[in-house]
This record gives C-alpha cells, structure tokens and sequence, in this order.
C-alpha cells in the first residue's frame, strides 16, 4: 500500500499542474491493485474535476465511502454545485467551518438557489479578508457585483451597500454594474455601462478572439434590450440583426436574444409568426436554467402574444388558474400582471369606457386585486375622470383596512400604493388627504422591524410642510429614527436638521455635513423666481376654484341676469304688421287653401255654422232658426254621378 502511494506521488512531482490527464492516467493505474485507497480516489476526483467532468467526478466521491465524503466535503460540494444539486451543495458547504473555498461555493449554491441576500453576505464577508490565491479578489468583486444585481431585479435594492457604479477596469465587473442600473431604471447609465463592459472586453489581452466573440454576445444581446426601453427601436433592430443567435453558446440566452429581437420590432406585423418562433423554442437544461423573475417574464410575453393572436378564452384559462394559486392581495409584479392580462382578456384588448365596462364587474369579484384595481384607476385617468380614479383605489384600502390579516396591512401600506393614493390627491388638490395619509403609514411602519426608508422619509417630509404641532412632532421622530439607522444619509441628516432647527440647537453639528446653501442656490436667479411666480396646474387651479369659499363679511354679488338670444324669422320685416292668426294652427286660419279636390271637399265639410246661399245652412236649416226641409234623393230624382259611374263600368 505504502509503495503504490509512493509511487503516485513521484508522479504527481513530476507532473505540471496542467497535465490533469496524466495524473488521470497515474490514478487509474494505482487503482488497478487497489480500488478503495482514499488518497488516490481523491486525487483522481480532483482531476475530474479540473478537466470538467463534474459527474464522472461525483461518482468516484460517491462510491469512494463515507470516509472518502468525510475528507473531501469541499470537492464533493463543489462537484454536487455544478450537476445542479443545489440544497445538497449549499448544506454540505456550509457545514464546513473556516474555509474560504466552502465559502465560496455555498455562495455560488446561494446565488443559483436566489437566496441572493444570503450571497451577497457571504461576499461583503469574503472581501473584508485577505486573499488566499491570486485572482480571488477579482472574482470576489464580479460574483458580489453579480449578487447585488440580482437584489435589484428582485426588489431587494435596499439591501445592496454600493449603489453608485465606479470606474470598472474588468468587463465582468462593468457588466454586473449595468444590470444593476437597468434593474434600477437607470437606463442611460446601464447604456453607457454595456458600452464600456464591451470595449473592455474587445481590448483584453487574456482572450482570444473566439472567447471575446463568445462574451460579447450576451452583452449585445442585453444591449438590445435597454435599446427597447430607451424607445431607439431602429438602434435596437439593428443591433439585433448582427447577433448570430446560433452562436451563443448558452440556450437560455439564445431564448432571450430571440425575445429582444421580436421586441425590437417597430411593430408585429404578423403576431402568429412571432407566436410561432417562440413556441418552436428548445428546452433549457438544468444547468442552464433560468431565474424565476425571468421566467415569469417570459411567461407574460407569451400571455400577450396569445392576446394579440386572439387566443382570449386561453388567456383567461391560464391566468384564472395562477390566480386561483396566488390568492388576492399580493404585492408581487408578476401576479398583478397576471390580473392585468386577465382583464384584458375579458375586454378583448379594448380601451376607454368598453374596456371599463368589462373589467369593473371583475373588480366587484375581487375587490382584493391589487393589479386589477390599479388597471380601472388607470383606464379612469386615461380619460380624465380623476375623480373616479381616486374613488376606485379608496374603495380598495378600505377593504385592505377592514381585514384582519396581517400581511393584508402590509399591502394596505405598501409604499406603491400609498404613493399612488398621494399623487391622485395631490393631482386634485386634496392637501388634508395627503397628509392623514402620509401620517397613517409613518405610524404603520414606524414600530416594524424593517420599515422602507423611502416612505419614511417621504412622509416626513410631507408632514414638516404642516402647521399641525403633531404632525411636526412625528416628523421629528420619523427623522431622528432614520438618522439614528444611517448618520451617512444626506435626506436623513437634512431631515433630521429641519425638524429639530425650532425646537432644538444642538443640530448645528450635523447641519454642518450637509451642502452649504450657497452652493445649492449657486446660478439661480432669485428675481426672476419671484417675477415667474408660483406654477400651477390646471387641476389644481380647478380644485382651488372651487374650494375657495365667501368670507362672512362678504356680501353675495347679485346674479347676472341672463339675455336670451332673439328667435325672430330670417324674413321679418319690423315695418309690416305682423298677422293677426300667426297663433292659430294652419287649417283654422281664413287663408288656409286646401290642395287637391278631396283636400277642398273634405274642408267644405268641415265647415260648421257657415252660411250658404239661400239662407240655409251646412246642415240643411235656414239661417232664420225655421225649421228647414233636409234635402235629399227621392224616388224621382236622379243621381248623375252614380249614373256616370255606372256608364264607365
């Protein structure tokens, strides 16, 4: 036993460190007398393992014996890592004390597991300490930076320490920092970061030509999707027309090149096409698989596309079962653009009055739906009607305050919906709104454990600008809180120095890390504010009109008496007498002539009391009172007409 150890060792001095295959060879040699020496199975997963063969690797670990998993965790771990045995991976890592390898790969495990709070931890820890190898410092800062971007994506900014990009000299490095600004919204600087990420990579000496081809793909393929956003469709489709998607060596981001190039389009000329080609797309492995935030993405995109096909009874299908899964109320971007889709569905893609004529019975349904009911207060504010618009999301926080549940308060003062609540108030002048408010969820928030800082500070400055002693005494402790938690923090510290400046005059020392004023107001013409006035817009001018109210003193201006516009006929003429039986109808004034012969027969017999020549009447009575005789036909008496009609048969 001791000779064939020995004998492995003189080979492994002899080897270089790049010569895996044959320490490979000298390991499968060894085992040929024995197959259960540890040291040598342990040796030979290493080489595995540099050559790349993670499950070849895994089996020899896995069949070596406890003994041989005891002694080897950190090459085990690793090897579970990249087959995709993710938990394992990480369980195993993190049960390894003292050891900046296992550290490593339980951040790696954290970071494909989305555990990404968990990740960037570990790195922040890791930087803090010394190196142990060349080049960790490196991957230290592109694997943090890959963490931190990930914590934007998923609404977790408020977690990452480094907000602002610096001067990046690795392309690595550059291009997390640009996904971090897309993730933000900051689209121009994540533009200006991929430009970068890309030169540095064209410029580095350490690839080849085929390996700068391979990074600058996906680069190029996310640069088309800032171009989307950025609304440069003719950049972006042309940027898109130079990606050979075959030659992206990943599936996932050849799924997405795919996704941008479609979106690049000014417009879907033939949607079934678009359909089709993403339909038509090829499995993603499991080592290659996608985040979640991603794939609930590429999830929507597919709903819209069946919208656009007029697929709406599928749409309505799938989305009623993920949101049968995810009961209302949610918080979370991908439910509530579930709801939308399924609101659109029913509308059938229309907009205006017939769109929210569909989609209010379903809001009755689910009164909960933070993403349906956000839809109506759109469609009310695409036509102007504020009022409603506000009506329709005060419906929906009284239904989040009357419930019970915890979590159902959470949503209530979620700092989207409280900011979209204020900016309907103030678009309709509602000052008083804005600050009751404000103040319920400054005190909502103030006794959590991990209260978002931007609603905190955005509520304290909206209850300083009141004249209410309470309201200033709670801006007070919102700002002495914020700056207790983070004394670095300019918005806390001005805070801070504005609330306490009246009642208090220890802030000078903290005024004192705050921009002077002069260099605030520096280039700003003062007269010309004052000249300009006070803007306002056109709602609020109208809100203020009709808020404004008399004063008891005043007295109330008589009403203006209303000219009526004068109805007389285009011929009138004021010299000529008007006709006395303009008010009679047509037929009883005495100039009324019947047209045609049974026109003027039948006014003869409408004609009562008129006197007939003779003296008689229509009636057959004279006009003396007599009695007259009623003439008629007798026995010898002839009827022309009669007879001529019967002559004509």
């Amino acid at each position: 036993m001791a000779t064939r150890t020995q004998s492995l060792n003189t080979l492994l001095q002899r080897a270089t460190i790049d010569d895996h295959e044959e320490i490979l060879k000298a390991c499968n040699v060894s085992l040929k007398q024995s197959k259960t020496e540890p040291k040598i199975l342990h040796t030979k997963a290493v080489a595995l393992l540099k050559l790349d063969r993670y499950e070849d690797a895994l089996r020899v670990l896995e069949e070596g014996g406890d003994g041989l998993k005891n002694g080897a965790s950190l090459e085990r771990s690793y090897a579970l890592y990249k087959n995709g045995q993710l938990s394992e991976a990480n369980d195993i890592a993190n049960g390894i004390p003292d050891d900046r390898g296992a550290r490593h790969v339980e951040a790696q495990a954290s970071y494909r597991l989305e555990d990404f709070e968990r990740s960037a931890r570990i790195y922040s820890d890791l930087a803090k300490t010394h190196a142990a190898i060349d080049n960790e410092e490196n991957d230290i800062k592109i694997n943090g930076g890959a963490a931190d971007a990930q914590l934007e994506w998923n609404r977790q900014g408020h977690l990452v320490q480094r907000k602002k990009p610096t001067r990046e000299d690795l392309f690595e490095t550059a291009y997390n920092a640009a996904c971090a600004s897309i993730a933000r919204g900051d689209l121009d600087q994540g533009d200006l970061l991929l430009r970068r990420s890309r030169d540095l990579c064209n410029a580095s000496g350490d690839l080849s030509d085929d390996e700068k081809v391979a990074e600058v793909l996906p680069i190029q393929v996310q640069q088309v999707y800032v171009l989307n956003r950025l609304g440069k469709l003719a950049d972006a489709q042309d940027l898109a027309s130079q990606i050979t998607q075959k030659d992206i060596p990943d599936a996932s981001t050849q799924l997405v090149a795919q996704n941008n190039s479609i979106a690049a389009k000014a417009s879907i000329e033939n949607p079934y096409m678009a359909h089709h080609l993403l339909q038509n797309t090829s499995s993603i492995p499991e080592k290659d698989r996608f985040f979640t935030f991603q794939l609930d993405r590429f999830k929507e995109n597919d709903l819209i596309l069946d919208l656009l096909v007029s697929k709406y009874d599928g749409v309505i299908k799938s989305t009623d079962r993920t949101l049968t899964i995810n009961p209302s109320p949610s918080i979370s971007s991908h439910i509530n653009n579930i709801s939308v889709l399924n609101a659109a569905a029913h509308a059938q893609n229309r907009l205006g009055n017939f769109g929210i004529k569909h989609i209010l019975p379903l809001l009755e349904k689910r009164p909960l739906d933070i993403g349906l009911a956000m839809l109506v207060v759109q469609l009310y504010i695409l036509t102007n009607n504020y009022v409603s618009a506000a009506t329709a999301l005060e419906s929906l926080l009284r239904y989040l305050q009357s419930s019970d549940a915890t979590d159902h308060q959470d949503v209530r003062f979620a700092p989207g919906l409280v900011a979209t609540v204020v900016s309907l108030y103030g678009l309709q002048g509602r000052k008083s709104q804005i600050t009751t408010e404000l103040a319920k969820a400054a005190s909502y928030w103030r006794h959590k454990s991990k209260p978002p800082k931007s609603l905190l500070q955005a509520s304290g400055l909206g209850l300083l600008e009141c004249n209410n002693t309470e309201d200033q005494a709670t801006a007070r402790e919102i700002f002495a809180t914020l700056y207790q938690q983070d004394q670095n923090s300019k918005v806390a510290t001005a805070g801070y120095v504005a609330a306490h400046a009246l009642t208090s005059s220890s802030v000078a020392d903290q005024a004192k890390d705050l921009t002077p004023t002069s260099r605030l107001i520096a280039g700003i013409d003062v007269s010309a504010l004052e000249e300009a006035g006070v803007p306002q817009t056109r709602l609020n001018a109208d809100a203020q009109a009709v808020s404004r109210k008399r004063t008891l003193d005043e007295k109330p201006k008589p009403a203006k008496k209303r000219m009526r516009k004068s109805r007389l006929p285009k011929d009138y003429d004021p010299n000529k007498a008007p006709d006395p039986e303009r008010w009679l109808p047509l037929k009883e004034r005495s100039s009324y002539r019947p047209k045609g012969k049974k026109g003027r027969q039948k006014a003869a017999g409408f004609t009562q009391g008129g006197v007939e020549k003779g003296g008689e009447s229509a009636t057959g009575t004279s006009g003396k009172g007599s009695e007259g005789v009623i003439k008629g036909t007798g026995p010898g008496t002839v009827n022309k007409a009669k007879n001529k009609k019967k002559t004509k048969k």
